[in-house]
This record gives structure tokens, C-alpha cells and sequence, in this order.
């Protein structure tokens, strides 16, 4: 059984199954600074890996906890730019956020959860319980 990804949508995802992600383009998208980033799940023999591509942030700007078996990956970034001229000063500012909440199944261990940042992705890895690792054939002698 896979992590199951915990949808926090404004919206259920029914109209976006029944409807498409085409339909009224940037209707439900308001320019609240929250920005989705993109997720993988991998089933391997031995774990689960979360893949997280968030291009931009840095190691220090996750946060991952875990609480009742839901795996939650957040982050807020906060941007300042400052422009000094001799008659104007410009100030913009940015503010980022999102939330990703995942239900880990009952085979993992929890304990042994880590989580690693390269070159723009976050990878967890999650490994599985003994008793829910793949086994190899075992021939059975017949008496």
C-alpha cells in the first residue's frame, strides 16, 4: 500500500474529475502565494521515496513532521527585495507557502524516516517493516 497524498484543495477533486484541470482556466487560482510543488511516490523492495521538486528553497526551509501516521512536508519563505535610488525607494515583497499531508500505511517504520535535499529536490525515504518487505518464490517440496 502506498502513502496515500491528503488533497487540501479549495475544491473537490470530483469537478476536477468530472470537469478536467481545463475547465475555466485560473478560475479557482487566486494569487495567494501558495504554490504546489510537484511530488512523486516510489514503491521500492526495501522503502517508500517522496520525491518533493521545490526548485528555489533551500534544506532550511522544510519542515517535516510526523503525527498519527500522517506524513506532513510544509514550507514558508518569505522574500524581501529593496530598491534605493537617488528620488525613489522600491519594496517588494514575497511570501510563499505550502503544505503536503501524506497517510503512511501501517508497514513502515516510522522511526527510521530521513530525509535528504539535492540540487532542488527533497527526498524521503520511508523504509518498510520487515514483515511487509517482498519475499523472493520459495519452491515447496512435495512429500
Amino acid at each position: 500500500m502506498l502513502p496515500i497524498l491528503k488533497d487540501r484543495t479549495f475544491f473537490p477533486g470530483i469537478v476536477d474529475e468530472f470537469f478536467g484541470r481545463d475547465f475555466l482556466p485560473n478560475f479557482f487560482e487566486f494569487q495567494t502565494g501558495i504554490n504546489m510543488p510537484s511530488v512523486n511516490i516510489i514503491e521500492g523492495k526495501e522503502d517508500f521515496r517522496i520525491e518533493v521538486a521545490a526548485p528555489g528553497l533551500e534544506k532550511g526551509d522544510f519542515k517535516i513532521n510526523l503525527e498519527n501516521n500522517v506524513l506532513t512536508i510544509s514550507s514558508e519563505k518569505e522574500e524581501k527585495n529593496e530598491e534605493k535610488e537617488e528620488r525613489y525607494m522600491r519594496r517588494e515583497f514575497s511570501y510563499t507557502s505550502f503544505r503536503r499531508s501524506f497517510s503512511l500505511p501501517q508497514t513502515v517504520e516510522a522511526d527510521k524516516i530521513a530525509a535528504n535535499h539535492n540540487n532542488g529536490v527533497l527526498t524521503i525515504t520511508i523504509p518498510k517493516r520487515e514483515e511487509a518487505k517482498v519475499k523472493p518464490a520459495k519452491q515447496i517440496e512435495i512429500l
